[in-house]
């Protein structure tokens, strides 16, 4: 009879661990990507290939590829065309699809001065991608770490009075500095700010947390991490216009980015873990 119930013990034991490994196991986000036959770019008249193209995917490839947006491409003579359009836009920018080294990390926004582009991670998968303009030479964006905190729909340039800023959000509060959506001349042409495209900004607008303030002079808990990383040379001619000679030479590879993370990865991990804790309202 004991060693009865001793079995019985042991398989109610055996399979109640079985069910706290299987609640905590994250299932992985399944994300179906359209692959190009091939990478290749090169060079083609502005008003020409504008004038034969209508494909809404292809024109929003062709604007992250040279770093602008709708308004400003027509200002450029000659503009980087890839040989097969029929990809997603992930194909066609610089950072990896997956980044194992970031499976615990719930979000993080990362932003590339030298290739002028950003790029969503959740728990290691690419999700969102596109182009920036950010800091020029005399008012260069700040590298490093930093969280969203603040954010607004619409608000005012501290630079000029005059600008208005849309899908605003902050990720240095007291510098000033954050993406908003802003002409894209295909340049770092800004004030410091991450310049985006609408529609991107309004993304990551929606995407990323706020801070969650204790009251009016201190955080409780920090929003989403954003790495700004790399220098851009001023001095030289525009980097993705090596994509013509050589389609990776802009590539951001998987150990670059855990080089980036690594030193920080304790303070990230640190706050998610506030964020996690906080009562669900």
């Amino acid at each position: 009879m004991q060693k009865s119930v001793l079995i019985l013990l042991l398989l109610v034991i055996f399979c109640s661990c079985k069910q706290q490994n299987q609640d905590h196991v994250v299932s992985k986000k399944t994300i179906i990507r359209k692959h190009p036959k091939s990478i290749s770019f090169h060079f083609e008249n502005t008003k020409q290939w504008l004038e034969k193209t209508k494909d809404s995917a292809q024109f929003r490839i062709v604007f992250a590829i040279n770093r602008t947006d709708k308004s400003n491409i027509t200002k450029m003579d000659s503009i980087i065309i890839p040989g097969d359009l029929t990809g997603d836009i992930e194909f066609y920018l610089p950072f990896p699809l997956e980044v194992p080294y970031l499976k615990d990390i719930n979000k993080i926004i990362f932003f590339s001065y030298p290739t002028q582009t950003f790029a969503a991670y959740e728990n290691g998968d690419l999700i969102y991608t596109g182009p920036t303009n950010m800091g020029r030479k005399k008012d260069p964006t700040p590298t490093g770490l930093f969280y969203t905190n603040w954010k607004a729909e619409k608000t005012t340039s501290t630079f000029n009075d005059e600008w208005d800023l849309r899908w605003n959000f902050n990720i240095a509060n007291k510098l000033g500095v954050g993406w908003h959506k802003y002409e894209l001349p295909g340049y770092p042409a800004s004030h410091s700010c991450l310049r985006l495209q609408e529609k991107d900004a309004k993304y990551l607008y929606t995407w990323a947390d706020q801070w969650i303030l204790k009251d009016d002079e201190n955080v409780l808990v920090k929003g989403t991490p954003v790495i700004v990383f790399g220098k851009y040379d001023f001095d030289a001619p525009k980097p993705w216009l090596q994509l013509t000679q050589n389609p990776k030479a802009l590539n951001i590879s998987v150990v670059e980015i855990e080089n980036e993370v690594k030193p920080r990865l304790n303070a990230i991990l640190s706050e998610q873990k506030k964020r996690e804790n906080q009562p669900s309202k």
